[in-house]
């Protein structure tokens, strides 16, 4: 199983319906909302820099969206996506559903 069908399978799990979540998701069918916002972060050029020297050292990389905590910023919706290795987070985004929208989320640095 891949990762992203692990993120669709534990959504699924825990009941997670559009209108549960937080943020208005269209019906694309699947699990495309949450493919695409870990995409966009996994592939964001500091992420794929850093997952590198993580795998050199033969760890594992982990992308954990938290559908059941959207962050409202702005009048927008969005998801935290966090970046892990080894049980610790280098860094969390939020991203939007729909993809058009990406930050880091500086209150994680913070905690």
């Amino acid at each position: 199983m891949g990762p992203f069908q692990g993120i669709a399978l534990l959504a699924a799990a825990l009941g997670a319906a559009p209108a549960a979540l937080g943020c208005e998701v269209a019906d694309e069918g699947g699990d495309t909302p949450w493919r695409r916002a870990v995409a966009k972060v996994k592939y964001l050029p500091e992420t794929e820099a850093w997952s590198e020297s993580v795998h050199r050292g033969k760890n594992i990389v982990q992308y954990v969206v938290s559908l059941d905590e959207p962050k409202h910023v702005g009048g927008r919706c969005y998801w935290p996506v966090e970046i892990r290795a080894e049980g610790r987070l280098w860094k969390r985004f939020l991203v939007t559903p729909q993809g058009d929208a990406l930050r880091e989320d500086r209150d994680a640095a913070a905690k």
